[in-house]
Parts: structure tokens; sequence; C-alpha cells
């Protein structure tokens, strides 16, 4: 007989009487180094992909995130004339289409009424989040900017707007963001170019895993959950790998305190016309809020 910890239900114990098990982690003989930039919108487009990624294979490999440099700031010649991008007004276009395809909403007015003149200010506060404190809450200063740029259209470049998504995350604000407009800020910063540099990468999102003989694989570009996970096979050189069973969702959205529709789609493998059933069975009445925008819906706690 047992008592089931998740259903509080006492009953005949279900599997076999006694299994085999292994409490032993991997070691992390590989690393992963994401380079990545505040304004990639194809990167805002991968989060679904690569929290999963993470989330189940993390024990793998040390994960090191890389600012790349998207825009150093406007000029007259052409940003990035394989997208068509001249001018800020350009990307309005090209970022909604990344967001209607990816379905991780993307307004992209910001470009023509107030545009983001340069992605160095948000990319020099993460290094020194990054180095004050841990990579954790620099990573979380990522989504927070990433959500306040694509989905909510704010500026990330401006000061006020870098102030408070680095106070919501629990920080001073403006000391933060007076250290990154010192020289440390940008000396921080191009030792990621640097990096970036001697990775081979030359676009974002780049995703590269190496092992220790400094062997890996390059990924460039949005993939499919199944690309990265072939990809940390080759590295490893092995054929199966024991990934961990994704969180449950309450957890994660404690964690993650907002996510997309197809944030948790990609996480659980739900159909979009279950998505609801899904919410309702995973969580209580109260704890959550359900919100639209740009067609799609998301979630927050309301811890």
């Amino acid at each position: 007989m047992i008592c089931d910890l998740e259903t509080g239900v006492c009953g005949v114990a279900e599997g076999e009487e006694m299994e085999v098990i292994d409490f032993n982690q991997p070691n992390k003989l590989i690393n992963l180094y994401y380079v990545t930039d505040p304004i990639c919108s194809h990167c805002w487009a991968i989060e679904p992909v690569l929290r999963r990624f993470v989330e189940q294979y993390g024990d793998y490999f040390n994960f090191h995130t890389v600012m790349g440099g998207l825009l150093e700031k406007w000029h007259d010649g052409p940003i990035d004339p394989a997208n068509g991008i001249y001018k800020p007004a350009d990307v309005a276009g090209h970022w909604r289409e990344v967001g209607e395809y990816s379905r991780m909403p993307i307004d992209g007015t910001l470009m023509i009424d107030n545009p983001v003149q340069s992605s160095y200010p948000p990319s020099r506060v993460f290094k020194v989040i990054q180095k004050n404190h841990n990579d954790a809450l620099a990573f979380e200063y990522l989504r927070r900017a990433r959500e306040a740029l694509f989905a909510f259209n704010q500026n990330i470049s401006d000061e006020s707007v870098m102030i408070e998504i680095v106070n919501k995350i629990g920080l001073d604000g403006e000391a933060i963001l007076n250290e990154a407009e010192q020289p440390i800020g940008q000396q921080l910063l191009n030792e990621d170019f640097d990096l970036t540099r001697s990775l081979g990468a030359r676009g974002f999102p780049t995703i590269i895993m190496t092992n220790e003989e400094n062997k890996g694989v390059k990924i460039v570009g949005g993939r499919p959950f199944e690309y990265y996970v072939e990809g940390l096979k080759q590295v490893l050189n092995v054929e199966e790998l024991k990934p961990k069973q994704q969180p449950s969702f309450s957890t994660l959205l404690e964690k993650e305190k907002l996510l997309f529709s197809k944030e948790i789609e990609v996480m659980y493998d739900v159909e979009k016309l279950d998505l609801n059933a899904f919410i309702e069975k995973e969580l209580s009445p109260n704890s959550y809020k359900t919100k639209e925008i740009l067609g799609e819906l998301y979630f927050t706690t309301t811890k």
C-alpha cells in the first residue's frame, strides 16, 4: 500500500516492488555557448524550444550566454540587407513576420515611433549583472527586456526602461545602469565580442556545443527541439540521452513569472486547442491570470 504524494490518495502501489535508481548526475563535460542579443527577434522566437532543452538536458552541459552585438548604432548604410533592413522602420515588418510565424508575439511599431538606437546599452547591463551577481539573474533580466521590447513595445535602450526592468528583478537599477555606463561595461561587452568571433558566430541565435577536446557542433538560427538534442548526442558521442522530466507547470510558472501559449505548448507537448484544458488541470483557479496580446494568450502568476 502507498499514500500518493501528488494525489493524496492511499491505495495499492503500482509498478515494480523494487527498482534500481541512480542518483549520480552526469558529469558536465560539454560547454554550450548561446550567442545572442537583446533585440534579436529570432532569439525571442526560440525561447520555447531553448527553455525546454535547458530544462530537460541542462545536466549535460554548462550554459554560457554570450552577447554578440547586433546593433551598435544606425547609419546610412545597410544594417541587414538580407532582410531588407536599412533603417529602423524596416525592422517593424520583419519583426511582425517573425512573431506571427513563431507565435511569440512581437508588436514592432516601436521601431517606427521610438526606435531602439543601439543594443549595446541593454547588453552592457546584462554583463554587469552577470559580473556582480550571477548568470541566472542576468538571464532573467534578458528575458524581461525581451518581453518589454517585443510583446509590450518598450524601448529597452532607454535608461528609464532599463532601470525599471532591473528594479523588477530585485536589484538596484540606477546603480547597475551607472556601472554599465562606465568603461567596465564596454570592456565586459568587448570580451563577449571577442568570444563571439573566436566561436565563429556570425548571426543570432547561434548555439555552439563543445566537448573536452574542443570539438563540437554549431547550430545557426532557430531549429526544432529535436535538432538540439541530436546535436548534443553528437558532441557527447552517444546514441541515447536521459532527459529530466519537465517541471510541473505550476513550478515553471512560479519560476518564469510570465509564459506565452507557445512556450507552454512546446514544454508539455500540448496542442493549441487543448491548452485551456491543460491549464485548468494543472493550476488552481486563483493562482494565475490569463491575458491576451496580439492574438496570443499569456499567463502570469498571482503570487
